[in-house]
């Protein structure tokens, strides 16, 4: 049997199918007819002389040789997307666009003086910024919609396929309004959390202190007045209702300094702060301005880190 060849519209069939499990909606993803699509599929199988999927009443599955062989094609087909881009900025001598995504924290602590950074350092590319939480922001960086995300890393799940890198810790703190019944004085988390605690997504460590220190039953998960990911909302429940908020030091210092808001005295509350990184794909080399967009976060994120540290 002649060795098998490589081609990678060929490949992204085998991907498409693997991904539809339905031959009818994977012709029409590629946009090809159904018999042409089922003939594609037909000759990678005969030409590497396996069975690659199974092809039951109903859906299709891919047989153990088709998801060997579907997992590679799927790294050689990103290469080939990442190739075809870098060769077209290197020829154009440009810098490209880029799409990046930030966690709430970041969002509210570095993003504003990163994209202030980046616009003036280069005010003819395009950039996206997504914000959500970390969850969200991982699958737009599976499915290649972003380059790299900044977030609290804490509860990321151990992907070979993702590297991390640190960026150091940002405190958080609860937060009332001027006028708040706790304003001014020290108080005990239970009491704080019975006028109600609003924050972003909390990581499953900081779930478990917050039961524990809240008095809730063993085992029961607690639940937040409001959960949001937009800090900007947080804040303007904060300084409009008597409910304590669980945010970023950085992100509401001026409010601090302004009197608008106050920190919270809580001695039984240990030291809270998110455990910031960049998250990219392994082997994947970021866009010139991707790497550009990186080096400003790394430049702002020392800057924020160093007072607001411990």
């Amino acid at each position: 049997m002649a060795e098998p060849t490589v081609d990678l519209k060929r490949l992204g069939h085998l991907v498409a199918l693997a991904d539809e499990c339905h031959f009818a909606r994977a012709a029409e993803r590629v946009h090809l007819s159904q018999p042409a699509f089922s003939r594609s599929i037909q000759s990678i199988e005969r030409d590497v002389g396996l069975q690659l999927f199974d092809r039951a009443a109903g859906d299709v599955k891919p047989t153990p040789a088709g998801l060997f062989l579907i997992e590679r094609a799927r790294r050689l087909l990103f290469d080939a997307r990442c190739l075809q881009r870098d060769a077209l900025l290197y020829r154009d001598s440009a810098l490209g666009d880029t799409a990046f995504g930030a966690g709430p924290f970041p969002a509210a602590t570095i993003m504003p003086r990163v994209l202030s950074m980046l616009r003036r350092r280069y005010p003819g590319v395009g950039l996206r910024l997504e914000t959500s939480n970390w969850q969200l922001l991982y699958e737009r960086l599976l499915a290649e919609d972003i380059e790299f995300f900044v977030a609290d890393v804490r509860d990321l799940p151990d992907n070979p396929a993702i590297e991390v890198s640190p960026l150091g810790r940002h405190a958080a703190h609860l937060y009332v309004r001027a006028g708040h019944p706790l304003a001014g004085q020290r108080c005990r988390f239970a009491q704080a959390w019975a006028f109600g605690l609003a924050a972003t997504r909390l990581p499953l460590p900081m779930k478990t202190l917050v039961a524990k220190l809240a008095g809730l039953p063993p085992g029961a998960e607690p639940v937040l007045a409001l959960e949001c990911d937009d800090t900007a909302l947080l804040r303007g429940l904060a300084l409009d209702t008597d409910t304590v908020i669980a945010a970023s030091a950085v992100g509401l210092r001026d409010d601090v300094a302004a009197g608008r808001l106050v920190q919270l005295t809580v001695p039984d509350l240990p030291a809270v702060y998110a455990e910031m990184g960049i998250v990219g794909l392994l082997n994947r080399t970021p866009s010139p301005i991707a790497q550009r967009a990186i080096a400003c976060v790394r430049e702002v994120a020392a800057e924020v880190n160093a007072p607001v540290a411990g």
